[in-house]
């Protein structure tokens, strides 16, 4: 016995040693916390009763929300097809940032597109096609009443406010505008310091918040928005009835980006969501719309005035025209927003399933312009998914003068349609107003490929009329842009689609117009 006792003596030590050992050490501490932790998290998943997966499978049912967090870039990154992703496939992405980079945005092999698919739109070239101009042509913004006109670009920024994008962001796109001699609207959310750093022309949008020129009581101030308005990068003045993204109702800006300089900069609370109102104070028929265009123009010295809108019932646009005629005022622009335009935050349901499409819009609103002999007078302007030449020839078929892209700027300056920019938590410093997020965004690199982008793109549209046979887009036709409406026929946007001729609305308006011609009337928005 006391043999084995010596015998076992020295083993015996060695292991309580090597327990001991392992009890102190830091892995097992850190096992036995680790233990506890998730003993912790599975009591309290059993407990909570806000997730019935968590009471169900403790522990395991975090999982299933880590993949629903990871969902989107999976997709975006793994799953989706180059020409199927949206809001905006990779091909057009990819053709974006290349052209913003100065790379040449060519593919080869050919179309990975259905060409034989219903909806499928194709450009007619031409057997005489034309050399590329050198210079694009402008368009001339400005009617009888404006005393200050304005040679606006093919291709301009869209509207875009500080407080839903970066202050960097802001001073990229005003660079990038005033690098290539381009336009920026202001969005509605105030005319901030860093849109005016660089000396980037300006459209300077008006909204139903009036941020910028407001009273205390949320009232327009005429003195106010005089004073600015005649500062000399604003160009342009506008008045926005609706966006595209949210018809009928006002732009939300969360009270997370809602700093002290946004806060002075809207003149409204720090840290509190600002929500504009759906309806505008100034005006509540069409006569006093029209009347309150001609007064910003009298407010703004005489520079070019129009509004922006998601075209609502035809009637009601028809209104606004006979208001145009009977008080002698028309706008100098009208811009027509698609239901297919972007947004920082709104509503699923608006965002999908309220407001008229771009090409409805577009063709209706220049229809009754033309219809009612006022086209000549104002100019159109197209915003909504417009993000290469090829779209922007489309719009000007279906009745745009000139185009207006935001999405697609937000990608020459860095986006990645991450589609956060109503968390304030963008991962690339454009869509936030977190100073450490927001300092990622180099100005002065994505500046230059902001100016590079608009460039590539408007050459790459007076490429594609140049192989039509036209140097000019008023030469461009309905029956250039064509759409297979099933397998077997393809149908002109001049077949598919009715146009009016100069004054037709007012001598003999046809059948399909005659009724609504007939309700609209100039005193009221009738539905």
């Amino acid at each position: 016995m006391l043999r084995l006792v010596l015998l076992t003596g020295p083993a015996l030590t060695v292991a309580l040693g090597a327990a001991l050992a392992w009890w102190v050490s830091p892995w097992w501490w850190l096992l036995v916390v680790v233990a506890a932790a998730m003993t912790a998290v599975a009591v309290r998943d059993v407990v909570q009763r806000e997730h019935s997966v968590l009471r169900n499978y403790p522990l395991l049912g975090h999982l299933r929300f880590l993949l629903e967090a990871l969902r989107p870039e999976l997709q975006q990154y793994f799953i989706e097809r180059d020409y199927d992703g949206r809001p905006y496939d990779r091909d057009v992405r990819s053709i974006v940032y290349e052209r913003a980079k100065g790379v040449d945005a060519e593919e080869p092999f050919g179309t990975e597109r259905d060409v034989g698919a219903a909806g499928y739109e194709f450009l007619v070239p031409s057997l005489a096609p034309k050399a590329t101009p050198d210079q694009p042509p402008r368009v001339r913004i400005g009617g009888p009443d404006c005393a200050k006109p304005y040679d606006m670009a093919l291709l301009n920024i869209s509207a875009m406010s500080f407080g839903s994008l970066s202050a960097n962001a802001i001073l990229a796109l005003n660079r990038g505008a005033a690098l290539g001699g381009f336009a920026q609207d202001t969005g509605e959310g105030g005319l901030s310091e860093y849109h005016l750093r660089h000396g980037g022309d300006l459209i300077w949008e008006i909204g139903t918040g009036y941020f910028g020129c407001r009273t205390d009581d949320g009232d327009f101030d005429a003195a106010m928005f005089a004073e600015k308005a005649a500062h000399d990068q604003v160009k342009c003045v506008s008045l926005k009835l609706s966006q595209g993204a949210k018809p009928g109702m006002g732009g939300v800006l969360p009270g997370s980006k809602v700093n002290a300089e946004i806060a002075r900069v809207r003149e409204v609370p720090q840290g509190q969501t600002v929500v504009s109102p759906p309806y505008h104070r100034v005006f509540s028929t069409p006569r006093e719309l029209v009347r309150f265009i001609g007064r910003m123009r009298e407010l703004a010295g005489g520079k070019p005035t129009g509004f922006k809108l998601c075209l609502t019932s035809r009637r009601q646009f028809l209104a606004v025209c006979k208001a145009m005629l009977s008080e002698g005022v028309t706008p100098d622009f009208i811009v027509v927003d698609g239901a297919e335009g972007g947004t920082g935050a709104a509503p699923l349901e608006f965002a999908d399933h309220v407001g008229t499409p771009l090409s409805e819009g577009l063709i209706t609103v220049h229809n009754a312009l033309v219809g009612t002999g006022l086209r000549d007078r104002i100019r159109v302007g197209a915003s909504g998914k417009v993000a290469t030449g090829s779209d922007m020839v489309k719009r000007m078929v279906q009745g745009a003068d000139y185009t207006n892209a935001a999405r697609a700027m937000m990608f020459a300056t860095g986006c990645i349609q991450a589609q956060r920019c109503h968390t304030n938590t963008c991962p690339v410093g454009v869509a936030t107003q977190d100073p450490r997020r927001a300092r990622a965004l180099d100005v002065g690199d994505k500046s230059a490929r902001v100016e590079r982008f608009q460039r590539a793109t408007v050459y790459g549209a007076m490429q594609i009329m140049a192989s039509m046979g036209i140097h000019d887009p008023t030469e461009l036709r309905p029956h250039m842009l064509r759409t297979r409406v099933d397998p077997f026929t393809v149908r002109s946007h001049a077949e598919l689609y009715e146009w009016l001729a100069p004054g037709q609305l007012l001598t003999e308006p046809p059948a399909t117009w005659a009724e609504d011609w007939a309700a609209a009337h100039p005193g009221q928005f009738t539905v």
